[in-house]
């Protein structure tokens, strides 16, 4: 499972139950993904 995020938008490549699984897991974190992006820019 790979997972691209950058200033657009977020890209998840692998197979349906990997992305479903990690969609779960981040909703926890985030609410929206603009927050996830914000976040990995202040990281960056």
């Amino acid at each position: 499972m790979k997972i691209y995020v950058h200033e657009k938008g977020v890209i998840l490549v692998g197979k349906a139950w990997e992305i479903r699984e990690k969609l779960k897991e981040y909703s926890k974190d985030y609410r929206l993904i603009k927050e996830w992006i914000e976040l990995k820019k202040t990281f960056s």
